[in-house]
């Protein structure tokens, strides 16, 4: 359904996945990637958001590397050499590629990540301040050292996480949720029970997909999404 576009990024060109919905137009919203890289199930998750009715972009942060699930450690080297400073410009890039389409309808868009991309989420939508309206991480969340500068966040925050999870711990994830309601922040954080890290991915790389926690999440995504950018 979609298609790979090139947009500027701090200067440089940089590209990502766009889908459109047969509407041709709707809401934006971006789609971070998780630590694997631009790969077909995150370009899937653009092409159900375009069926859903919203412009979906995924910037490709890799610039076209990719780590295959039987290359754990190359992704985890993709992940920790990834130049967080480039990341962030393209990140913005996207968003305002987004919002400069004709076919956007929103003054703000929509982000969701998936672990790398969960945290990333969150750290862009505290950087770009209200052109970013709302925010989905998944199983990811800026963590100790790695947190942004909060006073920027203005996104509402409906997030979904493991109960088992090593790599973003859930204990750790409701200790930040409650830093930012203290902050004044409108942010939910649901740890569901019984999940493992990367529930949502139909591919099962860790094997931990949930099916029925995947959709049931997914269209409170969605339902959240329209009612915050209409």
């Amino acid at each position: 359904m979609g298609e790979m576009i090139e947009f500027s990024a701090g200067g440089d060109q940089a590209r990502g996945y766009l889908g459109v919905p047969t509407s041709g137009s709707g809401p934006g919203v971006m789609v971070i990637q998780e630590w694997w890289g631009l790969v077909p199930q995150i370009k899937r998750v653009c092409d159900s958001l375009a069926e859903a009715g919203f412009v979906a972009l995924a910037p490709d942060l890799y610039r076209g590397e990719l780590a295959q699930h039987d290359e754990m450690d190359k992704a985890s080297h993709l992940m920790t050499s990834l130049d967080q400073q480039r990341a962030a410009t393209d990140m913005s890039g996207a968003i305002t590629a987004l919002l400069e389409l004709d076919c956007v309808t929103s003054n703000a868009v929509g982000v969701v990540g998936y672990c790398m991309g969960g945290m990333l989420s969150l750290v862009i939508a505290a950087n770009e301040g209200d052109r970013v309206g709302c925010v989905a991480p998944f199983y990811g969340a800026p963590l100790g050292d790695g947190a942004p500068d909060w006073s920027g966040l203005t996104a509402k925050v409906v997030g979904h996480f493991a109960e088992k999870d090593d790599f973003f711990p859930p204990a750790a994830v409701k200790d930040l949720e409650q830093q930012l309601k203290e902050m004044g922040k409108e942010v939910t954080m649901t740890v569901h029970p019984g999940t493992g890290h990367a529930f949502t991915n139909e591919d099962n790389p860790l094997g931990t997909y949930d099916e029925k926690l995947s959709a049931s999440t997914w269209q409170t995504t969605v339902e959240f999404f329209k009612s915050s950018l209409s």
